[in-house]
């Protein structure tokens, strides 16, 4: 029985570092552009600015992320914009609310750039992520002892050095940085995509990413043009399963078979076959969708 109970303990932790390992390195590749951006033009070193949002924001799934769009846990201050308030170092605290993710990112430099106790920091190297931690924790940003060994630690895990030399950037990184659509790229199961905005075409990305609107379509298993806020459209085929972790799927309100395919990155077919059901088959609420083969 303790043999088992260690096996199954074994497996969920396994199971659950490798579905972080991912979300880390899904966030990273979404905003590392951004990350970039900022750095080349406040002098803030990319990969100090990554760290702090993975930190802070539990890559994107904090609280305050997916409430305010605040990546940074920045309150309030002298802020005059809007406001969220969550329990911090002492209850109801205020922290700053943004309308976009970019804002944030944005606010964050600015922050850093115009209060006097962070001047220091830009005397530093922009390659120098260790005394940008250590200066970040000695200024104030943020209250836990290990502030910086947390940074440091996470910016050796995941390589961010790199991105703080723009000579050690790709050749696509570059080309990449120019792209309109570079600081909204998401990855889902492995997959860039894009969730569509207001005014965005498939034209208009596939001009942008030097794709065949034939390919697009095919990528998506779509057969028209047409597209909705908030549709989620693949730059690249989709994988034949979901990622480990997520074997099935709870049918919702609102859910459809090809909204399904799209939330999780697996072609349609596939969740079709693992099923054993027909591309219109009426699905109950509560029931399970495979999104990878059963267990037998």
């Amino acid at each position: 029985m303790m043999r088992n109970i260690a096996f199954l303990l074994l497996v969920f932790v396994s199971t659950f570092t490798n579905v972080y390992s991912q979300n880390r390195k899904e966030f990273i590749h979404k905003y590392k552009y951004i990350a970039i951006s900022e750095m080349q033009r406040t002098g803030i070193p990319a990969s100090i600015s990554l760290a702090q949002a993975i930190l802070e924001s539990s890559c994107g799934r904090s609280y305050l992320a997916r409430k305010a769009n605040n990546y940074f846990g920045i309150k309030c201050h002298d802020w005059r914009g809007r406001t969220i308030y969550q329990d911090d170092d002492e209850e109801d605290e205020c922290f700053r609310k943004y309308k976009h993710v970019e804002d944030s990112w944005k606010d964050h430099s600015e922050f850093l750039c115009t209060h006097d106790r962070y001047r220091g920091l830009f005397r530093l190297d922009i390659q120098d992520y260790k005394g940008w931690a250590r200066g970040l924790k000695a200024a104030g940003y943020a209250t836990a002892s290990d502030y910086s060994l947390r940074l440091i630690k996470i910016i050796e895990d995941e390589k961010l050095y790199k991105f703080d030399s723009q000579k050690q950037l790709s050749k696509r990184d570059f080309k990449h940085s120019t792209n309109p659509y570079y600081n909204r790229e998401e990855i889902i199961n492995g997959v860039p995509c894009l969730e569509i905005k207001e005014g965005d075409s498939l034209k208009a990305i596939a001009l942008a990413y030097n794709i065949k609107i034939s390919k697009l379509l095919y990528y998506n298993e779509k057969s028209s043009l047409n597209l909705n806020v908030g549709d989620i459209i693949f730059l690249k085929k989709k994988k034949r399963r979901a990622a480990r972790g997520y074997d099935f799927h709870r049918i919702k309100p609102g859910d459809s078979l090809y909204s399904i395919s799209q939330n999780y990155g697996v072609r349609l077919k596939k969740i079709i076959l693992y099923n054993n059901i027909g591309p219109n088959t009426v699905m109950t609420l509560g029931n399970k969708i495979y999104l990878r083969h059963k267990a037998k």
